[in-house]
């Protein structure tokens, strides 16, 4: 999958989490808490999958991204703890504490984001240029040893 794929998947992902989250508060909590397992089960997965692609490319992956991976699995693993909590939640003070805290971790988790599909495209722009950059190095070698 080239890199402009790559991001019309983030996209369709991103306006599926949008679509969800319209949806939510008019959903049963039932069902809402079903969908939020679910949807943690996938990033869980996600996240597995980006550490063993991590771990697989060690010596092609830089230490700044290997530390990435790691800082995001500890996020990760924070927020669930913090959805835990929240769902053991047994008085109106503790749930509002906790529902406000949910809150602000999502808004921070979208803020993440934005900023993570920002560096994507700058990432994406200077991959694209970086090869443009070979491939011109690679012809002007050809033209002049041939």
């Amino acid at each position: 999958m080239n890199l402009s794929d790559q991001l019309r998947k983030l996209v369709a992902r991103a306006k599926q989490a949008q679509a969800r989250a319209a949806e939510a508060p008019h959903k049963a909590a039932s069902d809402l808490q079903d969908d939020v397992a679910a949807v943690r089960a996938t990033a869980q997965a996600e996240a597995v999958k980006l550490r063993e692609n991590a771990e697989a490319g060690r010596g092609e992956v830089s230490d700044w991204r290997h530390s990435v991976q790691k800082t995001w699995s500890d996020y990760i693993g924070a927020v669930h703890q913090t959805i835990d909590e929240a769902n053991a939640e047994v008085d109106l003070a503790q749930a509002e504490r906790g529902a406000d805290a949910a809150e602000n971790d999502a808004a921070y988790a979208i803020d993440y984001a934005y900023a993570a599909i920002e560096q994507a495209e700058c990432a994406v722009l200077h991959a694209e240029f970086a090869r443009m950059k070979a491939d011109d190095l690679e012809a002007a070698a050809h033209t002049t040893t041939g």
